[in-house]
């Protein structure tokens, strides 16, 4: 089979097309014929060698594909199935750039059979993560003024879409025209610039300053947060695309009693039950239409490398996706 290796760190050139045995299921896991691999954030990390996995790996926590074998004591899931995956609480793993992967039974997430694989692929890590940040990180409703930085991103775009569904006032931040239409497309009621966008934020809501933040960019939008935020309102600090935020005090959040909160997904996805429940909401905003993602910019298998450079440089919108197999649909 063919898959990516990256045999030491460094920049998207060292993702390289190999040919490899096709893998073997272990205990817990299901081998899955790749159908398309989600490009994302922890991928350029684990590439660039700030994660823990060791040289040489495959990346890709992400995907969708089709169930051939599944290796003992896996129960629930067979071959033949439909399936998508994504870290999960005691299960993260990678190697989805590929054109087949081992995947840990308890990530995998059956696929309804209206909704295609690239899609699958294409949603289901952001659609999770979004989920989080709009319904377990602030009370959410009609009223709330939220502020999502990076709003024409993936998860920046998801995360407007469930915040309209549940009757926010959405401001986002992004860097060009294009980028202002997408976010507004994907339902942002205001659109503004990173410059000076606390002060924007507190234009837009009356003085006030937004009720959350969604911060996904970090070190270039943490300590505008503080000032961008009212009295009692609450940051979410979800990622590092802008680099690592500078340290703070606790005690200046004392003045407006602000709550800067911590979010990664796989602590929102910890039992089974609630893995499913949260996949089969993703599926369902899909299939209703409201968080249906714009038609992914899809790169094949070995133009991974254009992907992972074209994720970093912010240039993208959208989804990044590897189609590898033509059963994808």
């Amino acid at each position: 089979m063919r898959s990516i290796v990256v045999e030491q760190a460094g920049g998207p050139e060292v993702l390289v097309v190999r040919e490899a045995a096709r893998p073997v299921p272990q205990a817990g896991q299901v081998l899955v014929r790749v159908a398309a691999a989600g490009v994302n954030y922890a991928d350029v990390m684990m590439r660039g060698g700030r994660t823990a996995a060791p040289f040489p790996l495959t990346p890709g926590v992400e995907g969708a594909g089709t169930v051939v074998e599944v290796g003992p004591g896996v129960s629930g899931v067979a071959a033949g199935d439909r399936v998508a995956w994504s870290p999960v609480a005691g299960a993260g793993g990678w190697g989805s750039y590929a054109e087949y992967a081992c995947v840990a039974a308890a990530q995998v997430m059956p696929v309804p059979d209206d909704i295609g694989l690239h899609t699958a692929a294409a949603v289901i890590l952001q659609g999770l993560t979004a989920h989080y940040l709009a319904n377990e990180q602030y009370p959410v409703g009609p009223g709330t003024a939220v502020l999502v930085h990076a709003a024409a991103g993936g998860t920046g775009q998801t995360a407007v879409r469930w915040l309209k569904r549940l009757g926010a006032t959405v401001i986002g931040t992004v860097s060009t025209d294009e980028k202002a239409d997408l976010a507004r497309a994907a339902g942002a009621d205001h659109v503004i610039r990173y410059e000076e966008f606390a002060k924007a934020a507190r234009e837009l809501t009356d003085g006030q300053g937004v009720h959350y933040v969604v911060d996904g960019v970090g070190g270039s939008t943490f300590r505008a947060d503080l000032d961008a935020v009212r009295a009692r309102g609450h940051i979410c600090v979800f990622g590092q695309a802008g680099g690592v935020p500078e340290p703070f005090s606790p005690m200046e959040l004392i003045p407006k009693s602000i709550t800067v909160a911590g979010g990664y997904m796989t602590n929102f996805l910890r039992t089974r039950d609630e893995v499913l429940a949260k996949a089969d909401a993703v599926w369902a905003g899909v299939r209703e239409g409201w968080l249906a993602p714009d038609p992914a910019t899809t790169f094949p298998l070995d133009a991974a490398a254009d992907a992972h450079a074209r994720l970093e440089s912010r240039a993208s919108t959208g989804k990044l996706v590897l189609a590898i197999s033509p059963e994808a649909g």
